[in-house]
């Protein structure tokens, strides 16, 4: 017998010079291998270490992970059998079955807010096809017996409001304008505004998307090598939130750099994130939903957020993702300043903020000035009791208006300062058992439209809306201005130093995001209402889906206050801005024949002399001085800068907007 046929035969028996109580059948190679462990660890051992020696020699030469394994197995459990979970408020969470869940997802939507869970994290619904009646009653009858809610407490819902909503009572009259005599002011009732229905959103359908999308989100990301979770989804009105939590040492801006990728894998039109979520320790991105559910301004005035608001300049601004209604105080703002694109939404905004105080506050607690140089916005309002002047139209009388608004102003803090008082509730506070002193309102001035002020007297418009931005607030006024034109010329850095509070709807590009809110995000929006809400004091904006009211629910209301009351303007307020308009402007008096023709001559060749003018118009040395001294005085040109040329300060077209809106007044 050879040397092979004897090993072979010794190693196939199992039996040799070793006497093992069981045979080993491996072959030459299996028998030097596990002899020598069988006298170590016994049978048991010695499967258990080669067992797992060929575990780590697969990994090995596979390069396939366990956790990769464990995990994609895991998500393949996952889309099999998810387990969901209802949570209340008042109970723990239950598992049902899917056939329970499904038919649920059939079931309209009641006011109570349920939530799911997907996976560890929730998915949040956002309340629809809520029925106002049973609220609508309840909030009548508590109205009727506290006449008004004047004295209501303060909810402990949530309210963007900045500080602590703490005011003193509501004014009652105007130094010039008469209390009511006789006549007492009804506040709308909630039947004037179209009530919130079933808006035809298939409910099932985006939290079946809410799912889907989130499985891909997690799947698009492992597949870039970025470990994350899922841990809240968010289902709002108009887009869906999925909250993201990365594993340690993922750097958030990997994520981020990766928004483009993630639309892609979602098919969204566009995707915004938040990184991070304030006061969460989570990413957030905010995915288009693919049906749209509009907020009736209803839905949010008749709620008890608002109605138990005691600020009587609170405004109902719509609903965040979560399906919180956002309650904003101007009184806290102090002043507002909203921009975006054409359809944006910044129209209907303007309506809401004057609906809003129309179910909030008397004609003898706040007062309107309402600026619309567009004509058609805000007409419909003229005849409300709230009005202090009729709207105005003409962008000349509106520059008047602002005039006469910082002379107020200041007519006011010297009353303060004869009663020794800082502020509008302290005047008021003094007056109360003075029969002969009329208590101050607060009054709201809303531009609809800055752009054309800017264009007729941007010197005028931006100095008078600098002085009430950084004064008017203690005086009790407050502005709300709206401009679809973001750019530099129109929203000054002076006017923007001076108006915190800002409002951005959908714009076209990120430079025009960066002139409102001084960061991007707002060229991502969808436009219909939704918005980049930015109050002072907090370091992101919040997205906000804008309340709706539409023109019928407008003049619903506005009849409705007319009927009761009828307006009763200021005359000597209108007298101020009509003299504030005729004034004899000492430029224009004093302006040389040649002056235009001399503006004309030196925006051409972008340079000015005075050798140039007297070259051109073969004028004389001193009536040529005079001339660019005229230019200087009106901005045209810089002023004597000794050796240097005198830099032109306008263009062309800024030139030919001067002429159509007249020269004297710039």
């Amino acid at each position: 017998m050879s040397l092979f046929q004897y090993l072979k035969s010794f190693y196939q028996e199992g039996r040799g010079i070793v006497n093992l109580p069981y045979t080993l059948n491996g072959g030459v190679i299996g028998g030097v291998i596990s002899v020598p462990l069988c006298f170590l660890l016994q049978k048991t051992g010695t499967i258990i270490v080669l067992a797992t020696s060929g575990i780590i020699i697969a990994m090995i030469i596979t390069e396939i992970s366990i956790k990769k394994t464990i995990v994609r197995a895991a998500d393949k459990v996952k889309q099999i059998n998810i387990p969901v979970v209802d949570t209340y408020d008042d109970a723990d969470a239950y598992e049902q079955d899917e056939a329970v869940y499904l038919k649920e997802l059939d079931e309209p939507v009641v006011t109570e807010k349920p939530k799911r869970v997907f996976s560890k994290g929730k998915i949040i619904d956002f309340p629809l096809n809520r029925k106002p009646s049973e609220q609508s009653d309840s909030f009548a009858a508590e109205e009727k017996k506290t006449n008004g809610l004047q004295e209501a407490a303060m909810p402990k819902s949530r309210k963007i409001s900045g500080a602590a909503n703490k005011i003193e009572k509501s004014l009652e009259s105007d130094v010039r304008v008469k209390p009511m005599q006789g006549k007492e002011y009804h506040f709308p009732p909630f039947s004037c505004l179209k009530a919130p229905g079933d808006e035809g959103v298939n409910i099932r359908k985006l939290r079946a998307d809410a799912l889907e999308n989130a499985r891909k989100l997690e799947e698009t990301l492992i597949n870039f090598g970025i470990s994350v979770q899922v841990v809240n989804v968010a289902v709002g009105p108009a887009f869906t939130r999925f909250e993201l939590q990365p594993s340690p040492g993922v750097k958030v801006s990997r994520i981020v750099n990766l928004a483009d990728d993630i639309a892609l894998s979602l098919a969204a039109q566009g995707i915004r994130i938040e990184a991070p979520i304030p006061g969460k320790a989570a990413v957030g991105i905010e995915v288009p939903n693919s049906e749209v559910a509009p907020i009736r301004l209803r839905e949010v005035l008749e709620t008890p957020d608002f109605v138990k608001y005691k600020s009587r300049l609170a405004v109902g601004l719509g609903k965040d993702i979560s399906g919180e209604n956002i309650i904003i105080n101007l009184a806290k703002m102090p002043h507002l300043l909203i921009a975006g694109a054409t359809g944006s939404g910044k129209s209907v905004c303007i309506n809401s903020i004057i609906i809003s105080l129309l179910y909030k506050a008397t004609p003898e607690e706040v007062k309107l000035v309402l600026i619309d140089p567009k004509v058609v916005e805000l007409g419909a309002y003229n005849g409300i009791p709230h009005l202090l002047i009729p709207v105005v139209t003409d962008p000349s009388k509106a520059a008047g208006a602002l005039q006469w608004a910082v002379q107020e102003m200041t007519s006011r803090y010297k009353l303060f300062a004869e009663r020794g008082v800082r502020d509008l509730a302290g005047y008021n506070k003094a007056v109360k058992d003075d029969p002969e002193a009329f208590r101050l309102p607060q009054i709201v001035i809303i531009i609809d439209e800055l752009s054309d002020l800017m264009m007729v007297a941007p010197h005028d418009v931006e100095d008078s809306i600098c002085r009430l931005a950084q004064m008017a607030r203690a005086a009790g006024m407050h502005l709300v201005i709206a401009t679809q034109r973001p750019s530099v010329n129109v929203i000054t850095g002076v006017i923007k130093a001076n108006i915190p509070s800002r409002i951005a709807f959908a714009v076209s590009s990120q430079v025009d995001s960066r002139t409102i809110l001084d960061m991007g995000g707002a060229e991502k929006l969808l436009g219909k209402g939704d918005m980049l809400y930015y109050p002072v004091g907090t370091q992101k904006p919040i997205r906000v889906k804008g309340a709706f009211v539409s023109d019928r629910d407008v003049e619903s209301v506005v009849n409705y206050v007319k009927s009761q009351v009828t307006a009763e303007y200021d005359e000597d307020v209108i007298e101020k801005i009509t003299a504030a308009e005729d004034e004899p402007d000492t430029l224009a008096m004093d302006a040389d024949e040649l002056l235009p023709q001399a503006i004309e001559l030196v925006v051409n060749c972008e340079q000015a002399s005075v050798s140039l003018i007297q070259r051109r118009f073969k004028v004389g040395y001193a009536r040529a001085g005079r001339i660019v001294d005229q230019m200087a005085e009106r901005g045209i040109i810089s002023g004597f800068e000794g050796s240097k040329p005198r830099r032109v300060l306008i263009s062309k077209e800024q030139w030919e907007e001067m002429k159509m809106g007249g020269m004297d007044r710039k």
